[in-house]
């Protein structure tokens, strides 16, 4: 049976190379292995972050996401997770995009390509300013919390997001946290707040605010990272900082290649392949942000 094979195809075209075993181009065969490679990369520093997460001493807890990003641009007032919810809806968004600029792409419509591939550059814009804007925020500070010298824990909040003079601030409050999650202590009669005279009484006999000091926040010889452990924040902006990177660089592909399709370099070759490259780049990009998004904010 194997003698009959051999005679209906060639020796030629069995051994002789020159045609891809997986029925693909040399291009996108190594940006697949570019993408396993950097997949790798990511979930090692993931798992990583996992392992240093669980393995804090007593005592010490995890800020959780919702406590953390609650700010919106141009806004007052407390948004768990809502401005980090937006940058998640543009950025699949413009995966979206990119899947119709491909389908145009395949049937050769040129305007199609352009319309896509340009919406799909500016949802990545948007992303990254944003990620910019939310790490500037969090360098900045956004509250935090603090401990007593009886160990009770309370989440420093004002109007204004302003540290470095918090309880001056429009709007300052305390609101007491559990002592195990961070969390906000809720009652019978709700979420447990300290404000007015009495916020700002306790503010200055139990905490010391210094100017640009790391960790921030210092009470009674009770040194608390507003973030909690400062392993937090280090694998915070290491990992969002890489993805970043990666939007970033998709950013700059896409408008490369944009560029080259209004200039008609791919409709003379007689194929998009490019724009199909770049787009599994970029869905690779929006779905590492989706285990990012869960490891960092939800979780």
């Amino acid at each position: 049976m194997s003698g009959e094979a051999s005679k209906a195809i060639p020796n030629a075209v069995l051994w002789g190379g020159g045609r891809s075993p997986f029925s693909v181009s040399y291009g996108k065969m190594m940006m697949w292995f570019f993408l396993v490679s950097d997949a790798l990369t990511f979930s090692g520093l993931l798992v990583g972050y996992g392992f240093a997460r669980h393995s804090m001493p007593p005592g010490l807890s995890w800020p959780m996401g919702e406590s953390v990003f609650r700010a919106l641009p141009f806004l007052h007032g407390d948004y768990p997770l809502m401005y980090v919810a937006f940058m998640t809806a543009v950025l699949i968004f413009s995966s979206v995009t990119m899947v119709l600029a491909v389908e145009a792409g395949h049937r050769m419509y040129k305007q199609g390509v352009i319309k896509w591939l340009f919406l799909t550059v500016i949802g990545g814009a948007i992303f990254v300013g944003s990620q910019v804007w939310e790490w500037g925020h969090f360098i900045h500070g956004s509250g935090g919390y603090i401990t007593m010298s009886n160990g009770d824990k309370y989440w420093v909040h004002n109007d204004t997001h302003d540290t470095h003079d918090p309880a001056h601030a429009p709007g300052f409050h305390l609101v007491k946290a559990d002592q195990v999650t961070n969390r906000y202590l809720k009652g019978e009669e709700g979420v447990h707040h300290i404000e007015g005279a009495e916020a700002q009484k306790l503010f200055a006999e139990h905490v010391s605010y210094t100017h640009g000091a790391t960790p921030p926040w210092s009470s009674e010889g009770t040194l608390d990272n507003e973030y909690g452990p400062p392993q937090y924040a280090g694998f915070f902006f290491f990992i969002t900082g890489f993805h970043g990177f990666h939007v970033f660089s998709g950013v700059i592909i896409n408008l490369i290649v944009l560029l080259m399709v209004v200039r008609g370099v791919f409709h003379r070759r007689g194929h998009y392949e490019m724009v199909e490259k770049a787009g599994l780049y970029w869905h690779f990009v929006d779905l590492v942000w989706v285990f990012v998004f869960t490891f960092f904010y939800l979780v």
